[in-house]
């Protein structure tokens, strides 16, 4: 009877074209991979400087792996800690220009966690319209009411910040790069008005960590402003895996005895952090991945908009090309498979009724070959499917 109820939900999911599937990586992450047995360019990585197979994590990771096992063994407040997230915590804190860092198991786990503890019942928050869905779930998982405001729109912000003057406390929450979108929250606007009207800032720097700024130091960095929790993950630009959440370290130390997805979550294995460790010293050392990677996002962006095609985004490695429906998305996206090139449709809900898109990432590793390749591909696509 389970099975019965849930092929049906499943036939509607694929007859709104929104059915997904696994696709097999066959080799190490690099911009060009064996997928299901074929070789594609690969332009949907998060991995955007290139760090995910660098030989220096790979070595790092090794070194820890023989010493300490492959696993962590429990919770860090258990048998799970050992110095090296120690290290990690420290480090990030410092390329943060935090007080103090902590590690969870994942960015989603982090956002949970701090948005399920920090805010109390009498508080609000304030969340942007185009919050990741880790963060949508922190919301709701909080015993705070929360308040949608239009996105990065500082005037439904301002007013929205004026209606909620009667709760305790009121807290905006934003990612710093919209990971659908590619666009950059304005983190000197909301900071003022956040001191102007006694509200704390929570940003989740996923996807800007390692990119934006001088020195790769994330939107705070980008703007100069200082929030009051920086949330981030290693899985983007760091290459590796596992979350963080930087600030106070009154607010790291509150964390570590309240949030349920820190307490209760099996650590991040102890090679994993040393591999992160030198993903940071990496980024710290270098800006060369971080500026070659600003010249193929703008190399595509520029060329897909002269094309006529529908651009969103800032300056970021994400650069979303609207295609409209589902099904034309899903269709857009095999064709692109069919030439060698994988960038997965991305659908409702995921994204807005109307606004399915191909959501390319680019990595400071993609060559001018490849990126004119899937350029031309883009531009015969677009033809045939009278998009351009």
């Amino acid at each position: 009877m389970l099975d019965e109820w849930l092929n049906l939900r499943l036939e509607k999911t694929k007859e709104a074209g929104l059915y997904r599937e696994f696709r097999t990586m066959n080799t190490a992450p690099l911009p060009e991979m064996m997928i299901d047995g074929r070789s594609q360019l690969v332009f949907s990585s998060n991995n955007y400087l290139g760090l995910a197979n660098d030989e220096r994590l790979v070595y790092a990771a090794e070194t820890i792996l023989h010493e300490f096992g492959v696993g962590s063994s429990g919770s860090r407040l258990t048998t799970g800690h050992t110095d090296w997230h120690q290290k990690l915590e420290d480090k990030i804190a410092r390329f943060k220009q935090t007080d103090a860092a902590l590690l969870f198991s994942s960015g989603f786990l982090a956002n949970v966690g701090v948005l399920s503890s920090l805010p109390e019942k009498g508080d609000v928050i304030l969340s942007d319209q185009l919050n990741h869905a880790s963060l949508i779930d922190g919301c709701r998982l909080s015993k705070a009411d929360t308040v949608i405001y239009n996105h990065m729109d500082m005037n439904d912000l301002e007013e929205k910040l004026r209606e909620t003057l009667s709760y305790k406390r009121r807290f905006i929450v934003t990612d710093g790069v919209f990971s659908m979108d590619g666009t950059i929250a304005p983190l000197d606007r909301i900071t003022r008005l956040a001191k102007q009207y006694e509200t704390f800032v929570i940003v989740d720097d996923a996807h800007a960590t390692g990119v934006l700024g001088e020195t790769g130091r994330g939107t705070s960095e980008y703007f100069d402003v200082h929030p009051d929790v920086v949330i981030g993950t290693l899985s983007k630009a760091i290459g590796t895996e596992g979350g963080f959440v930087a600030g106070s370290k009154v607010l790291v130390d509150f964390l570590l005895n309240h949030a349920r997805t820190f307490i209760f979550q099996t650590a991040m294995p102890p090679s994993i952090c040393a591999a992160s460790y030198a993903a940071l010293e990496i980024i710290e050392e270098s800006n060369e991945k971080r500026q070659q990677l600003i010249v193929n996002v703008k190399k595509i962006k520029n060329s897909l908009a002269e094309m006529g095609y529908v651009i969103r985004g800032d300056l970021t490695p994400i650069i979303p090309v609207i295609v409209g429906e589902p099904q034309a998305a899903v269709m857009f996206a095999e064709k692109l498979r069919e030439n060698g090139i994988y960038a997965p449709a991305i659908r409702p809900p995921t994204v807005p009724n109307g606004e399915s898109r191909i959501r390319l990432t680019v990595t400071s590793d993609h060559s001018l070959k490849e990126i004119e390749y899937l350029l031309e591909c883009f531009y015969v696509i677009g033809k045939e499917m009278n998009m351009i």
